[in-house]
C-alpha cells in the first residue's frame, strides 16, 4: 500500500499537483490590475450618473466586491485553454434610497444595466479588451485568451449600507462623532467580510430589465464556515476536484464548481496529512450526490438545486465518472511498493499530467492508518418502484 499525498500537496518547494493547478502570481496580478481598473473607471462615473440617468434623489457611490472562486480561494488553472478560461467575478453594489415592493423601482434595472455596460464599453476600447453582451445576469469582459471578468450588478437599500457603516464607526470610535464620519466612510472605506455578510436585501439587475433576488454571500459564508470546521484540506480537495472536472469536461458542460463544493463540504471528513484519502472519499461522496439534486438548507433555505445544470443522463454520467475517480484512487493506493509507477499513472489518468511523475514522493503505507482513516462507504439509495395494493 502507498501514501500518495505528497504528489498532491506538500509544503516544500516541490512542484506538485496543488502548485500546478493554482493561478500563478503573474496571472493574479493581471486580474487584480484589471479589476482595479474597472472599479476606478466605474466608481466616479456611476456616482455622476445616479441622479441624471438613474433618477435617484441624490448622488451615491457604488461599492465593489470580489465574489466566486477568488473569494472562496478555489480558483484553478484551466486544464484546456482554449476553450476553458480563468474568471474573476466582480460585483457592483449600488445603494438605493427608494425601495418599493421589496426592491428598487422596476425601471431602474434596465437603466442601471445599460449605464454600466456603456461605461465598460468605453473602458474596453481604451484597454483593448472585448465586451460580451451574451449573458443576461452580468457583463463579461474578455481580457485576453485565458481570462475574463464577469461584472454582475446589484442594488441594496441605502439604509442597510448606512447601518453597516454606522456600526463600524461606533466600534472604531467608541461612539464619538460616529455620525460625522458616515459620509467619508460611506464613500471610501472597504467593507469587511462580516459587514458584507450583514447585507440582507440584495437585488440583481438583468439585461432584460428585471430585478432578481440574489445573495452572493450565502454560498460564500456557508463554504467558508465549512473550511473553518474541516480545515484547509476541504478547500484543497475542492480545487483538486475542479481540476478533475475541467480535465474530463473540456467544453465546460460538467457539474458546476459550486455544486462540487456544496456536495463535498456537506459530508467532508478531514484526514490529517492524507489528501489522497480525503480526495478519494470526497469523490465517493460526489459519485452519489451528482446523480440527484443537491440542496443545502443553510443556503437560502435550501431553495436552489445546485445540480440543476445537468439533466438525468448527464447526472448519471457525472456520477459514474466520480465513482471511477474514487475507485482508481483507491486502486492506486493499494498498489505494492514496487508498482509506484503504475500508481502514479492511475493518478495522471484521472487528474492529468499536472500530477508529477515523482516516485521519490511516494511513501509506503502499512495499511493500519488507511484502515483507521477510511470511513464507511456511502452508497446511493436503492430505487424502489411504485406499487399499488389490490
Amino acid at each position: 500500500m502507498l501514501k500518495l499525498n505528497r504528489l498532491l500537496f506538500v509544503t516544500s518547494e516541490d512542484e506538485v499537483f496543488s502548485d500546478q493547478i493554482k493561478p500563478s502570481k503573474e496571472q493574479r496580478e493581471v486580474l487584480v490590475a484589471a479589476k482595479n481598473d474597472i472599479r476606478d473607471h466605474l466608481r466616479p462615473r456611476i456616482r455622476a450618473a445616479t441622479i441624471a440617468v438613474l433618477g435617484m434623489d441624490k448622488a451615491v457611490t457604488p461599492r465593489f466586491r470580489t465574489q466566486g472562486s477568488w473569494s472562496y480561494k478555489t480558483c484553478v488553472q484551466p486544464a484546456w485553454n482554449p476553450p476553458q478560461e480563468m474568471d474573476w467575478d466582480f460585483g457592483v453594489y449600488l445603494p438605493v434610497s427608494v425601495w418599493v415592493d421589496g426592491g428598487p423601482p422596476r425601471a431602474m434595472a434596465k437603466l442601471y444595466f445599460e449605464l454600466v455596460e456603456g461605461l465598460l464599453t468605453d473602458l474596453c476600447k481604451e484597454k483593448g479588451w472585448t465586451l460580451s453582451t451574451e449573458k443576461d445576469t452580468c457583463i463579461r469582459i474578455q481580457l485576453n485568451r485565458w481570462a475574463h471578468i464577469d461584472v454582475p450588478l446589484y442594488a441594496a437599500p441605502e439604509d442597510e449600507f448606512l447601518q453597516i457603516i454606522e456600526k463600524a464607526s461606533l466600534t472604531a470610535s467608541d461612539g464619538r462623532n460616529a455620525r460625522a464620519e458616515l459620509v467619508i466612510n460611506f464613500d471610501e472605506a472597504d467593507f469587511s467580510q462580516q459587514q458584507w455578510e450583514d447585507m440582507v436585501d440584495i437585488m440583481m439587475a438583468t439585461r432584460g430589465g428585471e430585478w432578481k433576488a440574489s445573495d452572493p454571500e450565502a454560498v460564500s459564508k456557508w463554504f467558508l464556515d465549512r473550511v473553518l470546521e474541516h480545515t484547509e484540506q476541504l478547500r484543497r480537495v475542492c480545487r483538486y476536484l475542479k481540476a478533475w472536472r475541467d480535465l474530463h469536461w473540456r467544453n465546460g458542460d460538467g457539474p458546476t464548481s459550486v455544486c462540487i463544493m456544496v456536495a463535498v463540504a456537506q459530508a467532508f471528513k478531514p484526514y490529517t496529512d492524507r489528501d489522497d484519502i480525503a480526495l478519494e472519499n470526497a469523490a465517493r461522496t460526489l459519485a452519489t450526490a451528482l446523480r440527484g439534486d443537491v440542496y443545502e438548507r443553510a443556503i437560502d433555505g435550501g431553495s436552489e438545486d445546485f445540480n440543476k445544470r445537468l439533466n438525468a443522463s448527464q447526472r448519471e454520467a457525472a456520477g459514474s465518472k466520480a465513482a471511477i475517480l474514487a475507485g482508481q484512487l483507491r486502486t492506486a493506493r493499494l498498489k505494492s511498493t514496487h508498482l509506484v509507477g503504475d500508481a502514479i499513472a492511475l493518478l495522471q489518468e484521472q487528474l492529468g499530467t499536472r500530477v508529477p511523475y515523482r516516485p521519490d514522493l511516494v511513501r509506503p503505507d502499512s495499511g493500519e492508518e488507511s484502515i483507521r482513516l477510511v470511513g464507511a462507504e456511502r452508497v446511493a439509495r436503492p430505487v424502489v418502484k411504485s406499487t399499488s395494493a389490490g
